[in-house]
């Protein structure tokens, strides 16, 4: 096979293709023993028609279409991956010679990325705040430790306070008569914790145990039970015991029971190290967003609708299959923000075409930088996820290269080394300098003590 490319306007490729005689016949004998079977002709039982009488009386062209069908996916695959080309869209036959006993000869257009002209993609003027942890952040994490940990206990108060947690009794009155599920007995609940219908709780505050009180509500216009829906109903509730929450001491043996911690300190020190390595990944995350529109701001390329919309159905899909995990169809989540896939996809498509002028962007410093990934390293990636899954590597490594996501995990790899060099070539920064006259008064200063 012979494969001569010419660039075309915009991103068109043009690949002029010339597939060897042999290939041509081995196509026609396969269209034949498709064909032979779908027809029937008198005094031949069917699929044994011999291919001469065949050919004479339907005409040799019969097996031309089918041939061209057969033969077209393979010889177009192999000439796009010979000249290294990645499609974006199905390519188009425009021309074809077919002939038995001859060469055939194709004329393929093919739609790629679009070039991209980049500009100063180094050296750029981004600085990167410094990382420091707040002390108070650890100990505000250390308190949230010591209220998961913390436990009920009776109080000697009468009164009912905000965040108390009290044991009520209580029966529902609908226009003077107890309603269905309107009772309660030795019920425990949260002040300010938003379970009962609202204001209920805040009415409570200020009562006092072994009192009763009354309680005027309004159930939500959305209540599930559509005859108290909307509903003004009154509550007698009687206050049995208030109780709060004990906290455990913040002490070594708390931070024992929080894991595999000997000592209060240490688990201060994996708290602190845990929030650094957040805050670092954070902080490299925003960095190189403002490095790749920084980049974005200086380059030149017209991105197709095609590339925008399919990043957007993408999209879509991605976003689907995560409301899924969650219980929730898409349909019913369009619904829920009253809204449609078309106006969800209309909202989300200034996103969509930056990520894809960003992927194009770092294919296109992956180019000038020589930037690939070796069959090692994918197969490396391979087997870290395989680990990470559980699964057994050897297999794992089969089934992704069957279903193509080894070309994916390349893609990754990639990706990862453009985005390290562009961090290591554009970070910068904030480093506090003292004057060089304060540097001198120092000095000076030392000078006249040693005096």
């Amino acid at each position: 096979m012979k494969v001569e490319m010419e660039k075309l306007e915009g991103n068109n490729i043009r690949l002029d293709i010339e597939v060897d005689k042999e290939k041509v016949d081995e196509a026609l004998d396969k269209a034949y023993r498709k064909v032979v079977q779908e027809v029937k002709m008198p005094g031949f039982r069917k699929g044994k028609v011999p291919r001469q009488v065949l050919e004479a009386r339907l005409g040799k062209e019969v097996l031309y279409q089918d041939a061209i069908e057969i033969m077209l996916p393979e010889v177009l695959g192999a000439a796009i991956q010979e000249q290294g080309l990645e499609p974006i869209d199905k390519p188009s036959v425009e021309e074809i010679h077919f002939e038995k006993g001859e060469p055939a000869r194709l004329q393929v257009k093919v739609e790629v990325d679009p070039e991209v002209e980049l500009g100063q993609y180094t050296g750029l003027d981004i600085e990167r705040e410094e990382i420091s942890i707040d002390p108070e952040d650890i100990e505000q994490a250390l308190r949230k430790f010591q209220e998961q940990q913390a436990t009920l206990v009776s109080s000697e108060r009468e009164e009912v306070k905000d965040g108390d947690f009290v044991v009520i009794d209580f029966e529902g009155f609908l226009e003077g008569e107890p309603f269905e599920g309107g009772q309660g007995e030795d019920i425990t609940l949260g002040i300010g914790t938003g379970t009962f219908i609202p204001g209920f709780e805040e009415k409570l505050i200020g009562a006092r145990v072994g009192e009763e009180k009354e309680i005027e509500v309004t159930f939500p216009e959305d209540y599930q039970e559509e005859t108290l829906a909307g509903q003004e109903v009154t509550f007698k509730v009687m206050v049995k015991e208030i109780k709060e929450h004990e906290l455990p001491p913040l002490d070594d043996e708390l931070a024992q029971t929080l894991g595999d911690y000997e000592s209060l300190e240490q688990l201060k020190e994996k708290l602190e190290e845990s929030m650094r390595k957040e805050a670092e990944e954070q902080s490299r995350f925003k960095f190189e967003n403002e490095v790749m529109d920084a980049i974005a701001n200086q380059v030149e390329v017209d991105i197709p609708d095609k590339l925008i919309e399919q990043r957007m159905e993408e999209m879509f899909q991605e976003t689907a299959a995560n409301l899924k995990e969650k219980g929730l169809e898409f349909e019913d989540y369009l619904q829920m923000n009253g809204t449609s896939k078309e106006e969800w996809m209309e909202e989300n498509r200034p996103y969509a075409e930056k990520q894809v002028r960003n992927r194009l962007i770092i294919d296109a410093v992956a180019e000038k930088e020589g930037f690939t990934a070796s069959e090692e390293e994918v197969e490396k990636r391979m087997e870290e996820i395989a680990t990470e899954s559980g699964n057994d590597p050897e297999q794992f490594k089969i089934i992704m290269k069957a279903q193509g996501y080894d070309r994916m995990l390349e893609n990754e790899i990639v990706r990862k080394k453009v985005l390290d060099f562009l961090w290591e070539e554009n970070i910068k920064r904030k480093e506090e300098e003292q004057p060089e006259e304060n540097d001198e008064n120092q000095e000076e200063q030392q000078e006249e003590q040693a005096d």
